[in-house]
């Protein structure tokens, strides 16, 4: 799993913003919709967690960007004809188990898998601890707006507008759970349905980044001819 960057930290608060925007107006005729992984990455319990595990892991954090750095030269050097891309042949090349190269990589895996192994552990603790209130959070959502039914975003082709109640659960789940520990007890095991939910949120949250950057970088790419106006 890919470690959780300030980068992706910052588009945890622009997915939030999105739900946090939802017009307040509820429901439409006694249907709405809410989305968890929305709602848990919506909470300050889950912001102030993830903020506070970068903290206390900044040195391995910055080790693991050292790494991914030298993991990333060690593949380009497969990179034979020099066009910035792996080949069918040279992707071939970084499956040599008898490679040096190779054997540098899986050698930087490992070191990598080693030092996320806590970092993702604390934050599958964060991701239960809020994801253990959603359903209560969802209950009075659903009985305060006198709601008949609640709809999974991801099945719907069309949604009204004011029809989303995310932003309503993130309020409740920020009273039941104002806020979470970051450090699991020794011998605590996530559920299947933690785990499930982190790699649901690492996606959105690594997706999110990602637009951020291309964002930025196409504004920074207009921005020298906007100047030379």
């Amino acid at each position: 799993m890919k470690i959780f960057t300030k980068t992706a930290m910052s588009a945890s608060l622009a997915v939030a913003g999105v739900a946090l925007a939802t017009p307040a107006a509820a429901q439409v005729n006694g249907i709405a919709t809410a989305d968890i992984n929305s709602a848990v990455i919506g909470s300050q319990a889950f912001q102030t967690g993830y903020t506070q595990i970068n903290t206390q892991y900044q040195a391995q954090r910055t080790t693991i960007d050292q790494r991914q750095q030298q993991r990333q030269q060690l593949i380009q050097t497969f990179d034979t004809n020099g066009d910035g891309q792996l080949d069918a042949t040279e992707q071939q090349a970084t499956q040599d188990p008898n490679n040096a190269t190779v054997q540098q990589i899986q050698a930087i895996d490992q070191e990598l898998a080693t030092l996320q192994q806590p970092i993702n552990r604390a934050r599958v603790y964060v991701v239960q601890q809020v994801a253990q209130q959603y359903s209560a959070a969802l209950q009075q959502v659903i009985s305060d707006k006198n709601i008949q039914f609640v709809i999974s975003p991801d099945v719907l082709v069309y949604e009204a507008q004011g029809a989303d109640v995310t932003a309503d659960v993130v309020t409740a789940l920020n009273t039941r759970v104002p806020s979470v520990q970051i450090t699991p007890p020794a011998d605590w095991q996530p559920s299947e349905a933690a785990v499930n939910l982190f790699q649901q949120i690492q996606q959105l949250l690594m997706l999110a980044a990602m637009q951020q950057q291309q964002a930025a970088a196409a504004q920074q790419t207009q921005q020298p001819a906007t100047t030379g106006r």
